[in-house]
């Protein structure tokens, strides 16, 4: 039985790299077109949604139009050059294992508990006001 040797590690080329530059600025392109149609149309079919009475059940056209958000989210695959990318920087072990919904519902139950107790504490009010002032500090800073 014979070992196949390891395949040799891809070299990058300049036009390589050039190539998924274009692809990708294509493919954001695309992707905002997509997103600013979404935005009004996620808007106006989840108001009609809730507001449906028919027989059809609740939120089928808003559901109906996340399904084909996320389908062409995935025919975009912005994010599909770093295929070619070296193998250390194809790992994205380094972001927060949360995504945008978990980070979300931590802050919809930590506002729910707030409110339960009788509303934000003055210590949450203080880190709520200091991080507010953070931000805006990194606004003017960048604006610059």
């Amino acid at each position: 039985m014979s070992e196949t040797p390891l395949a040799a590690p891809k070299v990058l080329t300049r036009t390589m790299l050039a190539h998924d530059i274009v692809v990708l600025q294509a493919k954001l392109l695309v992707d905002g077109l997509r997103d600013l149609i979404l935005v009004p149309a996620s808007l106006i079919v989840g108001i009609i949604s809730l507001l449906s009475f028919d027989d059809s059940p609740r939120g089928e056209g808003f559901y109906r139009l996340l399904q084909a958000g996320k389908q062409s989210e995935h025919w975009i695959n912005l994010f599909g050059a770093l295929k070619n990318a070296p193998p250390d920087l194809q790992d994205i072990r380094g972001f927060p294992d949360a995504d945008m919904d978990e980070i979300v519902g931590r802050l919809e139950t930590y506002m729910v508990e707030e409110h339960k107790r009788g509303g934000m504490t003055a210590q949450a009010k203080d880190r709520l006001d200091k991080a507010l002032e953070i931000l805006k500090r990194r606004g003017r800073r960048a604006g610059n």
